[in-house]
C-alpha cells in the first residue's frame, strides 16, 4: 500500500509517496530532505529525531527519546517506519562548519632534492615525429605510433584504450604527424606494457605543467594537493569535510550504513562529490581543468578506500576483521568516478589490515620512521588513532576508534583550524577568566582541535573540571553554569563572537574528548607493552594528523593524550598521509617503498587483546588514573 508523506521545516517542503514499512530516513532522502544520521542509522545518537505532526508511525526503537518526546510525536527517522499518511516536521539539522583550507593549515612543501622527472616519474610526456603514410608505406596508424615510441623513446610495448584508438587517426593528422603522447609505466607490474593515457596533436612545451593530485581521504576531512609533475611543486592545497559525515561520524557507523539498501552507493557518491569538488576548486586556482589531471595518488584508512571504490566493507568490522583488498591494483579515473582525465591513473596506496590503512603506510614513509635507527613512536591523531612503534628493522602497529572530537566534529562549538577558530586558551587560576588566541585574529566562531586540547588542560589545572571531567558548578565564576548539555564553561560570550552565540565547553564535549584521548593513549601503551618496549625508552614521538601540527606538547601531556616524555622528543608533522601520497605521486621508488612498508608491518588487533579495555578505562581520566605515569602533571597540580 502507498502512503503520502509531507515534510516541512525551515526551507523544507516536500511531498512523496512511499510503500508501507519504508523507513522515514529513506523516505526523506528520496524526497530530497537531508536528515543527518551521525551514528550510521543505528538509533544510538538520537540526532535524526523528527516530529510526526499528523498520522501514526511505528517506532522500532525509542532509545534517546523521553516519554514526553514520544507524547509530542518525536521519532527517530532511522528507526521509524511508515504505516499511513504522515506529516513530518524536520527541525534544524546540525551543520558542521564547512570552510576550505586557509593559510593556517596549508603546509610548506619542499620538492624532494632527488626528484628528477625523467627518471622517477611514472607518467611521461614524450614528443614524437612520425613518418607520414604514402602509397609506398601503408602502415596503419596504430602500428606507426608504436614504431615511433619504440625507436624514438625506447618504449617496446604500449597498450591503448578503445577511446584513444577511435580518435588516433584524427589526432595524428591534426598534428601533421607530430604529436605529444602521455604514457605511464605500471609501477606495480613493471613487466606490463606502458599505457597510453592521451595523445595531443603537435608539440607541447616540455616544461609546461603535467598535472597530478595527491589525496588523503580522512574519516572527517579530505585533503587534496594539486601537483605539477614536471617540477614536482604543489600548486594548490584544499580541504573539506568528508561528505560521508552525515551518515556516520566514525568508520563503524559508516560500515553499518553502507550495508543497508543503497547505503554503499550513497557513501561512495558522497566521497566522490567531495573529492571532485576539491579537485574543481584546486584546478580553478591555477586555471586548469580537472580533466587535465593525469594521475591521482590516494591515501586513506581501509574503510575509506573500500567505500570510495564501492567495495563491500562489512567484513572489516566482523571477526576476524578481513578487508577485501589491502593492495588495490591501479585503476582508471573514469571507472572510479573521479573527474580527472578519463584515462588518468588512480593509485590507491596499500594498507596493512582492517584498521591500519594507506594513511598510515604513507605517513610512515613521509615521517621518516622507516629510516630511523632508534625506536620511534608514530601517532596519527585523528578519528581512528593509529599508532606505529619501531624503526628501520621492525614495525608493529595498531588502531583504535578515537572519534572526530579532535578534528572539531562531535563538539558543540567545534570547527576546523580555519580563520575564526580559537586555537589556544589560557584560564586565570584565580578569577577563572579565559583569554584566547583566534586564527586570523578577529572574533571567534568556534574552537578547533588544538584549542580544545588547550582548553581541556587549562580547565583541569584550574579546577573548572575535575579528573573525571565533571564541571565544577560551585566554582565562583559566572562562566560556569548548567546548560542544555549539562554543566558547561563559557569560553566566549555571544557579544564577543562572530555568531552572536556563546562559545562553551560542555560536559558532553568533555566526555567526547576524554574518550578520544583515552583511546589514543591506550592504543600506544598496549602496543608498547606487547612488544616489551617501555614508552620512556623511545627516542622520538612523531605526531601526524592535520590537528597535530599545532598541538601544544605541554597541554597534550597534561590531558593524557601524549606520554609524559621530554617535550623536545616530540615532533609534530601535520598531515603525514597526504604528504606520503604526494611522495608516491612524484616518485615510483617511494611508491614501491610504501608497498614494502605495508608488507613489513606487524598488525596487532586490539579487539582481541583484553588489556586494551583496561588501559582505555584507566585513561578516561585527566590525565590518567595512575599519576605515576605523568610526573610532570602531578608536579604542575601541586603548584596550583
Amino acid at each position: 500500500m502507498q502512503h503520502t508523506l509531507t515534510f516541512t521545516g525551515e526551507n523544507i517542503h516536500a511531498t512523496i509517496t512511499v510503500p508501507t514499512n519504508t523507513l522515514l530516513a529513506d523516505a526523506a532522502q528520496h524526497a530530497g530532505v537531508d536528515i543527518g544520521q551521525p551514528c550510521g542509522g543505528q538509533g544510538r545518537c538520537g540526532r535524526c529525531a523528527v516530529q510526526v505532526t499528523l498520522g501514526n508511525a511505528r517506532r522500532r526503537s525509542t532509545l534517546r527519546l523521553s516519554p514526553e518526546d514520544i507524547a509530542q510525536g518525536f521519532a527517530l527517522a532511522c528507526q521509524t517506519v511508515v504505516e499511513g499518511d504522515l506529516a513530518i516536521y524536520v527541525g534544524p539539522q546540525e551543520k558542521i562548519e564547512r570552510r576550505l583550507t586557509t593559510d593556517r593549515v596549508v603546509a610548506e612543501i619542499t620538492v624532494p632534492p632527488d626528484y628528477d622527472y625523467d627518471q622517477v616519474q611514472s607518467i611521461q610526456r614524450v614528443h614524437l615525429d612520425l613518418a607520414p603514410p604514402s602509397l609506398e608505406d601503408q602502415t596503419d596508424d596504430w602500428s606507426r605510433l608504436q614504431t615511433a615510441l619504440r625507436t624514438q623513446v625506447k618504449m617496446e610495448k604500449v597498450a591503448c584504450s578503445l577511446h584513444l584508438l577511435q580518435t588516433l587517426s584524427d589526432t595524428l593528422r591534426a598534428g601533421e604527424w607530430q604529436v605529444t603522447a602521455v604514457v605511464e609505466r605500471n609501477i606495480q607490474q613493471p613487466e606490463m606494457p606502458m599505457r597510453l593515457i592521451e595523445i595531443y596533436p603537435g608539440r607541447v612545451d616540455e616544461y609546461s605543467p603535467l598535472w597530478g593530485a595527491a589525496v588523503d581521504i580522512g574519516t572527517t576531512t579530505i585533503t587534496l594537493w594539486l601537483v605539477d609533475l614536471v617540477s614536482g611543486q604543489v600548486k594548490a592545497q584544499v580541504a573539506e569535510y568528508n561528505g560521508q559525515i552525515g551518515r556516520g561520524e566514525d568508520v563503524i557507523s559508516r560500515i553499518i550504513y553502507s550495508s543497508k539498501n543503497g547505503g554503499r552507493e550513497e557513501l561512495r557518491q558522497r566521497v566522490l562529490d567531495t573529492i571532485n569538488g576539491l579537485l574543481d576548486t584546486a584546478c580553478k586556482r591555477v586555471k586548469v581543468r580537472p580533466e587535465d589531471v593525469m594521475k591521482c595518488s590516494i591515501a586513506g584508512n581501509s574503510t575509506m578506500i573500500h567505500l570510495l571504490l564501492g567495495i563491500p566493507a562489512g567484513n572489516i568490522r566482523l571477526s576476524p576483521f578481513i578487508t577485501s583488498v589491502n593492495h588495490p591494483p591501479l585503476l582508471i579515473g573514469s571507472e572510479v568516478g573521479l573527474a580527472i582525465h578519463h584515462e588518468g591513473t588512480v593509485d590507491c596506496l596499500p594498507g596493512v589490515a582492517s584498521y591500519v590503512g594507506a594513511d598510515i603506510t604513507a605517513g610512515v614513509l613521509s615521517s621518516g620512521l622507516e629510516d630511523s635507527e632508534n625506536v620511534t613512536l608514530f601517532i596519527d591523531v585523528g578519528t581512528n588513532g593509529e599508532t606505529v612503534l619501531g624503526n628501520r628493522d621492525w614495525m608493529v602497529t595498531c588502531a583504535c576508534s578515537a572519534g572526530p572530537a579532535f578534528e572539531g566534529a562531535g563538539v558543540l562549538n567545534g570547527m576546523r583550524a580555519t580563520t575564526g577558530a580559537i586555537e589556544e586558551v589560557w584560564i586565570n587560576s584565580e578569577s577563572l577568566e579565559p583569554t584566547y588566541r583566534v586564527i586570523g585574529g578577529g572574533k571567534p566562531k568556534g574552537i578547533c582541535g588544538s584549542g580544545l586540547i588547550s582548553l581541556l588542560s587549562e580547565a583541569f589545572l584550574t579546577g573548572v573540571i575535575d579528573k573525571a571531567g565533571n564541571v565544577n558548578l560551585s566554582a565562583k565564576t559566572k562562566r560556569v553554569r548548567e546548560g542544555s548539555h549539562g554543566g558547561e564553561y563559557v569560553v566566549a560570550w555571544g557579544t564577543e563572537t562572530e555568531t552572536g552565540e556563546d562559545i562553551v565547553l560542555s560536559r558532553v564535549d568533555v566526555d567526547n574528548l576524554l574518550r578520544a584521548k583515552a583511546a589514543i593513549y591506550a592504543g600506544f601503551t598496549v602496543l608498547a607493552d606487547t612488544v616489551g618496549v617501555p614508552l620512556e625508552s623511545t627516542s622520538r614521538g612523531l605526531v601526524g594528523g592535520s590537528v597535530g601540527k599545532y598541538i601544544n606538547v605541554e597541554k597534550a601531556v597534561q590531558i593524557g593524550l601524549l606520554p609524559d616524555m621530554e617535550w623536545s622528543r616530540f615532533e609534530f608533522l601535520g598531515n603525514t598521509s597526504v604528504k606520503g601520497a604526494y611522495y608516491a605521486l612524484l616518485d615510483w621508488r617511494r611508491r614501491e617503498r610504501i608497498g614494502d612498508i605495508a608488507r613489513r608491518m606487524t598488525y596487532i588487533e586490539l579487539s582481541a587483546d583484553n588489556s586494551f579495555y583496561d588501559a582505555f578505562t584507566s585513561a578516561l581520566f585527566l590525565p590518567h588514573t595512575d599519576m605515576t605515569r605523568f610526573p610532570s602533571v602531578a608536579q604542575a597540580l601541586d603548584k596550583t
